[in-house]
């Protein structure tokens, strides 16, 4: 067999060109949408985080952090009218590994947002992610467009949202920062 004819691909699904050992699938820990009994999780995953994040989004500051259940009991509240769906990656141990959200749902549109935990960065959970995201936005909450801003200093997340069929639409200001707009319409 010709080595141009066997690919292998990437944990992110990037064609590499080389043969090489088969392919593992990547293990995708559970995407589950918030819940009230995740609330002890979400905030040790967003303590254990926070440096990490605040490295490339504004910091939440200590009152997301003395206000988590007024804040969790908010976004359920959004999450049962529909506005906003936030979902959690659990591994096996119950661990939040990492959380994305579609928020200000209207008009078949929605924003879409993603953090994964540092221990968890680089092993192709974002794009997973994303990707367990964009179908349940076209089949569960019938959406037909996603909206995505990212600053142009996270190439990573660029990365992310280009390998899940987002495409750049324009230029702007995120948090003080070049950035840019993306957005995915299902075919």
């Amino acid at each position: 067999m010709d080595r141009r004819s066997v690919h292998s691909e990437s944990k992110e699904g990037i064609k590499t060109g080389l043969a090489s050992m088969p392919h593992l699938p990547l293990l995708m820990p559970d995407l589950q949408l918030v819940r009230l009994d995740h609330a002890s999780a979400i905030l040790a995953f967003e303590r254990e985080n926070r440096a990490y994040f605040a490295a490339s989004v504004p910091d939440r500051g200590d009152e997301f952090f003395a206000e988590f259940d007024t804040r969790l009991a908010q976004l359920l509240e959004w999450q049962a009218a529909g506005t906003d769906y936030f979902h959690l990656l659990i591994d096996e141990d119950g661990k939040v590994l990492g959380r994305v959200n579609l928020v200000e749902v209207a008009d078949g549109s929605a924003e879409l947002g993603y953090r994964i935990a540092q221990k968890a960065a680089g092993q192709g959970l974002a794009t997973a992610a994303v990707h367990k995201a964009r179908e349940l936005a076209t089949t569960e909450y019938k959406l037909t467009r996603l909206r995505a801003r990212v600053t142009l200093d996270n190439p990573a997340s660029r990365k992310v949202l280009e390998h899940n069929g987002f495409v750049a639409i324009g230029e702007l200001t995120l948090n003080g920062k070049p950035a840019m707009s993306y957005i995915y319409e299902p075919r």
